[in-house]
């Protein structure tokens, strides 16, 4: 009995953590091109390969950590303790993919920001 409703768990665990690293990865990285963009100093080819190869990495991250906290227990086997569990992974997988999300952006006002100085140097020996 308890097995029916581990794998009831997983089945809806496996799905909402998928959609969540979907959801976060399609929102982070079609806004995030115009900071590679920028960076890039318009270089679209290796503004867009290098967003896509952050891209594959946030998948690769967030996919292997929602199949690594996969385990779910049942101790009393009842739906109760099913949704409690369930909600405690979820909102635990929501928090890291949040973690995750501003760890992105802060390595992308990081590349900005070097950009800049970059092209402040650039302008202070271009004037000497």
């Amino acid at each position: 009995m308890e097995t029916t409703k581990i794998l009831i768990g997983y089945g809806i665990y496996l799905p909402v953590a998928l959609f969540l690293t979907y959801y976060v990865s399609k929102i982070l990285f079609k806004n995030g091109k115009i900071f590679m963009l920028d960076i890039f100093k318009g270089r679209e080819e290796i503004a867009e390969a290098t967003n896509k190869l952050f891209e594959t990495g946030f998948y690769l991250l967030n996919i292997g950590f929602a199949l690594m906290i996969l385990e779910l227990q049942l101790n009393n086997d009842t739906y109760q303790e099913l949704i409690e569990n369930l909600s405690y992974k979820i909102g635990g997988f929501s928090i890291y993919l949040g973690i995750m999300l501003f760890f992105n952006l802060y390595f992308f006002f990081r590349g900005k920001r070097k950009a800049k100085e970059a092209q402040r140097e650039e302008r202070l020996v271009f004037k000497a």
